[in-house]
Formats: C-alpha cells, structure tokens, sequence
C-alpha cells in the first residue's frame, strides 16, 4: 500500500522534530522545575530536592502577602524576621518596567534619527562616522561604568529614573540594525518623496517608519529585554530600596533560605514578561534580523 505524500513528508521530518523536541525539552526542563519548585512548601524543598509535581500547590507563594508579589497596599521597603529586606515583588517589577519603556523608547527614537541621517542624508565624514558607532558596540559596559557613575552622581541622578536609563537612551547596535534596513529601501522612493515636497522629518514618519515595523519592533524586544536583565548598573545607582530593580530584588531574597519558594516564584515572575514578549514579538524578530541582513 502506497503512503500519501503529506506522510512521507511527514516521516522524513520526523527525526528532525524528534531533535527538535528533545532540544527544548532540555532548555525548558530548568525553568520547568523552577515553577514546580515555587508551588513547593519550604519544608518539602530544603531536606532535599523535592518531586517534580506539586502534590499541594502553594499559591500563596505568589500572590500572598509574604508570598513574592507581596502587598501592594504596604509600603515597599520591607523587613522580614531576619532583618532581610523583603519588598514587594510588585515594587521592583513597576521599577524595572519603566526603566525597560522608557529606554527602549529612547533607542527606538534616538536609533531611528541616527540611522536616517547615515542612510539618506549626505554629509562629509558620514562613513567614518558611522564606523565610530559600529566601534562603540565593541566597547564593554564595565568599562564606561565609572565615568558614567561620576556623571550621574555630579548629576544628582542617583537612586531616580533618569539615573537608570540616562547611559542606555542610545545604542550603535540600534543604529546598525535600522540603518542596514534604512539602505534597502530604494532610493527613487525618496526621489519621488522630494518631488512631492517631502521633507526630511515627513518623511521619516510617513513612509521610512511604517516601512521598519519589522526592525522596529525587533530592536524594541532586544532593548526591552537588555533593560530588564540589566544587574550591575541598578545595583551602583540606587541605594534606596524603593528604587531596586526586579534582578536586584530576586537577588536579594537568596540569602534567606526559608523563603526559598518565594525565590523561585519570583524568578518565574520577573521572568514572564520577557517570555510574553518574545511570544507575542517572534515574528517581527525573524523578520527584522533576516530581513535587514538579506536586503542589506
């Protein structure tokens, strides 16, 4: 008996989805038992590793008042019994997502304007410009980290909002990646736009931007997600705790072994976000990585 063609495609493909399955078994397993673990009571997880199914979920471990989330009706400077700080999870998440918006609308803004000017416009020095932003993605963050402190302190800046993102407002990563997608549109299109009495700004906002929603939304999700995983630069600049950030709040609940469930929802908690975006933004990433490198 002779098999359909759509299963002997399907048979041809198995191994490959087989691989393929097994591969994200293995990277999901870790955060898998992470959340396992966040519905674990603390006595069942410190004797030793606990099941891998929880026999008595314990929401509480979220949603609670001790539990990672906390209670947003308290202020958000807490101590626990052991004299640890213990602030609402919900505190350092507000801190975190709007050092994480308004960074990333600085890049998409600041990224965009740089990236017309090398793509569109003609000026001297334009190459060798445009090679100095490419150096500076070569140009670790630990290195600027002092003199960028001393700014924001003679600044003032330290423990508020502009001190967390004022560093991060532009990137050359950004610039590359719109002005490499900026190139492929054709220029008879910006011929036609003159001819139409388009100037510079309309057309930016009129036919270049629409054109990039793909690029635009694929340095958004890196800009967003670099933000939000930042750790050292929150850590220097902020002393108040009503200023911390999510990394340094889960950080900080590690040293109390008997909140040690709490730890784990709220790593499952400051991780959801990033999860949520990179669902809900997987095809614009495709499209803007391959599609700048291809037409680029």
């Amino acid at each position: 008996m002779t098999s359909s063609p759509a299963l002997q495609r399907w048979l041809r493909r198995l191994p490959a989805y087989a691989l393929l399955a097994l591969c994200a078994a293995v990277v999901l397993f870790p955060l898998y038992v992470t959340f396992v673990y966040s519905l674990q009571p603390v006595a069942e997880l410190v004797p030793g590793p606990a099941g891998l199914w929880p026999s008595d979920p314990q929401w509480g471990n979220y949603f609670s008042g001790g539990g990672a989330l906390g209670d947003t009706s308290r202020p958000c400077h807490l101590l626990n019994a052991n004299g640890l700080e213990a602030a609402p999870l919900t505190c350092y998440l507000t801190n975190s997502f709007i050092m994480s918006t308004v960074i990333t609308a600085g890049q998409l803004v600041t990224s965009a304007l740089a990236a017309y000017a090398f793509a569109f416009l003609r000026f001297p020095g334009r190459n060798a410009l445009f090679g100095v932003f490419l150096a500076t993605m070569m140009v670790p963050l630990e290195v600027a980290i002092i003199p960028n402190f001393q700014t924001v302190q003679w600044l003032g800046w330290t423990d508020t909002y502009p001190g967390l993102v004022a560093p991060f407002l532009a990137t050359g990563f950004g610039t590359f990646l719109l002005r490499q997608y900026f190139m492929s549109i054709p220029r008879e299109l910006r011929d036609a736009a003159e001819m139409d009495g388009y100037g510079n700004v309309r057309f930016l906002l009129s036919i270049v931007l629409p054109l990039a929603r793909g690029a635009l939304a694929t340095l958004a999700v890196f800009a967003f997600l670099q933000a939000w995983n930042q750790y050292l630069w929150p850590l220097l600049v902020t002393n108040d705790p009503d200023m911390r950030t999510v990394q340094i709040g889960v950080a900080g609940e590690t040293a109390d072994i008997q909140r040690i469930n709490v730890v784990f929802a709220s790593t499952i908690t400051a991780f959801l976000p990033m999860l949520v975006l990179v669902v809900a933004f997987q095809r614009y990433l495709v499209r803007g990585l391959f599609g700048g490198a291809i037409k680029g």
